[in-house]
């Protein structure tokens, strides 16, 4: 990422952020009983690498001693618990069984249509184990990438694991992803195994995928030698000879015998590509002890995970780092009980996530600010009719949170009363970076607040100096974390020109943040999404946040759109709550309503010149935002490739509700 101007620090409006006054304190109750107390900070303060030794001891199973916490001699390449030997696998099922705790529920599995499945640790165990035999037929071994393309089915936890057992690479695709870029991710790898489905089921119809690989392997040239597909849909499929095989005729017939191989504490465990970027995919490299003991410590303690009593639920897909981290790793090394959905929130009703958490008792909810400000879009009368009084902790990840919306969450979903973590972390870390504790932080609508114990995340402007309390800059990594990437798969010069060239002898991926009068971190999204006014630098986050703390809005998406007189303008696209209109139609002085209510939030220079009532927002399906389309439409141009979107159409949608906007 390039910064070249002396105003591409996030500074003057950004210091002007949404004031938020609100605290809310763990109850006594829940402090009495938490896991993480007030001390874990200065634990970790006092001797860093010593916390993270403790931590991975007592929450992992070595095969042999690790013989050094971290040896950071070839920085920005980490190698961490030096000579430990382990097994990703051993460590999420194996050792439960052995334990005694193979009666034990691993997964829930709740498919869209309602069927349901449920894996005892024991059941998953033998499942893997499976799996490994049968990997290792085909000829995968120790090293070797397996490309898994597969929706949100528990045969994706098990071929991941499956891999990690016999010490395969996976390289998992999210089932969203076209076939071009299954290729890319395919080629990038040199993977000698797909594992896929003849589908899906997609807001209540089926959905295919293995046409997509079929595709993918059109072109000669590619490595895969075998393609197992999973029989979910029932979905008509070509069907290669000799390349393809079915799932139950080649590992559900498998022997469920097999010996996991310990691993050093630093063979890879898998690549993940980031998406939405041009040029060739960019492949972060995780390897397995340091990951396996960040994201297991920090799901234990971010949760307050008691895994005799607590039904976690994550609900991102597993195509994504959240998907890896928070539901294939660490609550099952942790040994916790979880849910797992395949469809949408809307199918076949959108109290489907409510009556979901209500049918399992769902302890913990994990989800991302998109799909809470959709809830808040449908009303409160939805969630209303289900019983979530089992919730006692909820996440937010994937982006910031408004500040409304929070609140919403908070309110409506917990209770009044449930704490609610939100998180900070990239694919790029592995695990949780920064976080309230439940237990102990008084938590701040919309702010992550506080790095966790054992990590150093500060501020920074344009020359690399931490800023004062109250101003805004980069967010950095001062020093190495267990779970980091260990790079970019096969390209080393570009994983430190990417993250270690802005600041010497810092991390640094691209997002703006602010510091608040408590020294608490607000997280401003990209700072690609830092928009240049009259020399002001406005956060998009920033501006949405202001939008939705208006009682209309139930939703915002703002944009920097080219201006001959400002450099950029500020252009709002906004959803309005069903209770805003009158006959289905918004009163005509809403664009300077709120236009004007930025203003008094943040100041007139943040102001939108244009506020756009759209009745979508243009969203990936794992929730994102397409802002790029947006500033299409604002610019004046017709909208760019749309094939990532959930929903291709929306925008014609909105260009036609554009149009009859006088």
């Amino acid at each position: 990422m390039s910064q070249n101007s002396e105003n591409s620090q996030p500074s003057e409006a950004l210091e002007n952020l949404l004031h938020e006054n609100r605290k809310f304190p763990p109850s006594a109750e829940f402090a009495a009983q938490a896991l993480a107390q007030p001390t874990i900070y200065a634990e970790a303060a006092a001797d860093r690498e010593a916390f993270w030794a403790r931590q991975s001891r007592e929450l992992l199973s070595w095969s042999k001693e690790f013989e050094q916490t971290l040896d950071w001699s070839n920085p920005p390449f980490a190698r961490w618990f030096v000579g430990g030997e382990i097994n990703a696998a051993y460590n999420a099922l194996d050792r439960h069984v052995e334990a005694g705790n193979g009666d034990r529920v691993a997964i829930y599995w709740e498919g869209e249509p309602g069927d349901t499945r449920q894996y005892t640790y024991a059941q998953l165990t033998e499942e893997v184990k499976k799996a490994a035999n049968a990997f290792e037929a085909l000829g995968v071994h120790k090293g070797d990438r397996v490309a898994i393309y597969l929706p949100m089915v528990p045969e994706a936890v098990i071929s991941m694991l499956a891999c990690a057992r016999i010490g395969a690479i996976h390289s998992v695709v999210f089932g969203g992803f076209s076939a071009e870029a299954l290729r890319n991710r395919i080629d990038d790898a040199e993977a000698k195994l797909v594992i896929t489905a003849d589908g899906t089921f997609r807001r209540g119809a089926p959905s295919s995928l293995k046409p997509a690989v079929d595709t993918a392997l059109q072109a000669p040239g590619h490595t895969v030698k075998h393609v197992i597909v999973v029989k979910r849909n029932g979905e008509p499929v070509e069907w290669v000879e000799g390349r393809d095989l079915w799932w139950a005729d080649t590992v559900e017939v498998a022997s469920a015998e097999h010996t996991p191989v310990p691993h050093d504490a630093e063979h890879p465990l898998y690549i993940l590509y980031t998406s939405g970027t041009t040029g060739k995919p960019k492949g972060i490299l995780h390897t397995t002890g340091g990951y396996l003991t960040q994201t297991a410590f920090t799901h234990k303690y971010v949760f307050d995970l008691h895994p005799e009593t607590d039904v976690y639920w994550c609900a991102a897909d597993i195509g994504w780092v959240t998907g890896h981290s928070y539901i294939a790793y660490a609550p099952l090394v942790n040994g916790a009980s979880m849910v797992m959905y395949e469809g949408t929130p809307d199918t076949p009703h959108q109290g489907r996530w409510w009556e979901i958490i209500e049918k399992y008792k769902v302890t913990i909810l994990y989800a991302a600010p998109t799909a809470i400000r959709t809830f808040m879009k449908w009303g409160r009368d939805i969630p209303a009719k289900f019983d979530l009084s089992s919730l006692k902790v909820l996440g937010s990840v994937g982006e910031p949170i408004n500040p409304e919306a929070w609140i919403w969450y908070r309110d409506v979903i917990g209770g009044g009363k449930t704490p609610i973590v939100d998180t900070w972390w990239q694919t790029e870390t592995g695990a949780m970076m920064i976080s309230p504790l439940p237990g102990v932080t008084a938590t701040k609508p919309g702010s992550a607040q506080i790095a966790l114990p054992g990590i150093e995340a500060d501020v920074v402007d344009d020359l690399g100096h931490p800023v004062a309390d109250g101003q805004g800059g980069y967010l950095v990594i001062r020093s190495p974390w267990p779970s980091m990437l260990r790079g970019i798969w096969g390209d080393p010069e570009r994983y430190k020109d990417t993250y270690w060239s802005r600041f010497e002898n810092m991390y640094f991926a691209g997002d703006g943040a602010k510091k608040d009068e408590d020294g608490d971190i607000w997280l401003l999204g990209r700072v690609d999404d830092v928009m240049n006014v009259s020399g002001h630098r406005l956060s998009t986050t920033e501006i949405e946040s202001a939008l939705v703390s208006h009682d209309a809005v139930a939703e915002a998406a703002v944009v920097g759109a080219a201006d001959e007189t400002t450099g950029q303008s500020v252009v709002a696209f906004v959803i309005l709550r069903g209770s805003a209109l009158v006959d289905g139609v918004a009163d005509p002085q809403i664009e300077q309503i709120l236009r004007n209510h930025v203003g008094r939030e943040i100041g007139p220079i943040a102001k939108p010149k244009r506020v756009l009532v759209v009745p979508e927002l243009p969203k990936t399906r794992s929730g994102k935002i397409m802002r790029r389309l947006l500033k299409d439409i604002a610019e004046g141009r017709e909208a760019g490739d749309a094939t990532t979107l959930a929903d291709a159409g929306i925008m014609q949608v909105i260009s036609e509700s554009l149009k009859k906007t006088p």
